[in-house]
């Protein structure tokens, strides 16, 4: 691996290319995924040779080691949200943490007579089809409105928990827009309510103090790529005390305490274990890094140009993500104009699709909006030589795409769009 020093430790060296290649962008996509940190990538290494041994084999040395490992991590990522170790179940990542969450306590909760979910319009897709995945097996799902700073009404939530209710899921700092909801109210009013309370914290693990207990969690769904850590792997934090109850998902051999059978990725959940380990030393420093370079790229293209509307909360919001509209602008036409630097229009996971994010739909955005916004992802290796480039190149060819506009060039005249009569022809 090609490494460059830093002030703190060694980070992977970008930009660099074979012969004959284009350097390679600049990243600024982290709420897709994050580079592993190197020391991460040391930590696994001895488990994908000489300690390739079963966690769950008991007879012999091998075994024995790497389920120390495995252990070990468990206690890195239960220590990181102040739960007990025994409360964390590894998963393959957020995606399985939540369909297993969701669906698990749904249907566990079923034979009780609870039938009934609630969640928001604005959360993650694979939470809102594990909900349309419930309602074809006929349980009941409510999908609640935000706010346009993208936070929830706390009183139309109490107001939507009914005796049936078994389940509320709220993503904790959303993926697109960095919005940070009022989780811990949440959680005091799903705890008087006795309604569990699942949180898909993908986005905050590991970036913002957590304290499942303080905040009445009962639920909480982790990954391991978003810290630094390896793709593949991710955790649940399921609460002991009061006892949380789901249905496995998966049959086998019984293994996280029967909740996800299947032989444990020793190599990936060291990995994990890891990052989870060195985000809990470097919390504090790394906020403080990203805080610096978000209010840098944020003031940097506000102070050169016009109608740049940021979405989402401007104060309950997770700095590192930081998404942006450019008004008379094509979304996609300025990301193909940017593309010495690897940003996006939006989540990962939706990014083929053409129509306009269904977050920003959610929160008011107009269409023309939606369509030319950008999500900006900073974190630990950006570098503030990296945002200044990124300022330097959003203004530039935001003027240029501005100027090939009629529709901007009409604003720039003071005239009122949505006055005029389009005629079709």
């Amino acid at each position: 691996m090609l490494l460059r020093r830093a002030s703190r430790f060694w980070v992977p060296l970008r930009g660099l290319a074979a012969r004959g290649e284009a350097p390679a962008p600049i990243y600024l996509d982290v709420q897709a995924t994050s580079p592993m940190d190197p020391r991460v990538v040391d930590a696994m290494l001895p488990y994908m040779m000489n300690e390739f041994g079963n966690p769950h084999s008991r007879t012999h040395a091998y075994g024995w080691k790497a389920e120390e490992a495995v252990e070990t991590a468990r206690k890195h990522v239960s220590s990181l949200i102040n739960a007990d170790h025994r409360e964390v179940i590894f998963t393959s990542g957020a995606t399985e943490s939540n369909n297993m969450a969701i669906k698990g306590v749904a249907k566990f909760q079923k034979h009780s007579g609870k039938n009934h979910i609630i969640t928001l319009q604005t959360e993650h897709k694979c939470v809102l089809d594990s909900c349309r995945y419930l309602e074809n097996e006929s349980f009941k799902v409510t999908y609640l409105p935000v706010n346009k700073d993208g936070i929830v009404d706390l009183e139309l939530l109490e107001r939507s928990i009914t005796p049936e209710t078994s389940l509320v899921s709220v993503m904790f700092v959303n993926n697109e827009i960095g919005v940070i909801q009022p989780i811990k109210e949440i959680g005091k009013i799903c705890r008087s309510k006795k309604v569990y309370f699942h949180t898909d914290a993908a986005q905050a693990f590991g970036k913002v103090k957590i304290d499942v207990n303080d905040l009445n969690i009962d639920l909480l769904s982790i990954s391991g790529h978003k810290i630094y850590g390896p793709k593949g792997v991710g955790a649940l934090y399921v609460r002991r005390r009061p006892r949380v109850r789901l249905e496995a998902q998966m049959s086998g051999g019984g293994q996280e305490r029967g909740l996800r059978s299947g032989t444990g990725a020793t190599p990936l959940c060291v990995g994990l274990g890891e990052a989870s380990r060195i985000a809990r030393l470097e919390m504090d420093m790394d906020k403080a890094h990203v805080e610096r370079l978000s209010r840098m790229l944020v003031d940097g293209i506000n102070d050169k140009l016009k109608m740049i509307i940021r979405n989402g909360s401007a104060t309950s919001s997770y700095p590192g993500c930081v998404n942006l509209s450019f008004a008379y602008v094509e979304g996609e036409s300025l990301l193909m104009a940017l593309k010495s630097v690897a940003l996006s229009s939006g989540s990962a996971c939706t990014s083929a699709s053409l129509e306009p994010s269904y977050v920003l739909r959610a929160i008011g955005s107009e269409e023309d909006l939606a369509h030319s916004s950008i999500r900006f992802g900073i974190g630990r290796f950006t570098t503030e030589k990296e945002v200044q480039h990124t300022i330097d190149l959003c203004i530039r060819e935001t003027q240029r795409l501005r100027e090939l506009s009629p529709l901007w060039e009409m604003v720039e005249e003071g005239i009122d769009l949505k006055t005029i009569q389009w005629t079709q022809h």
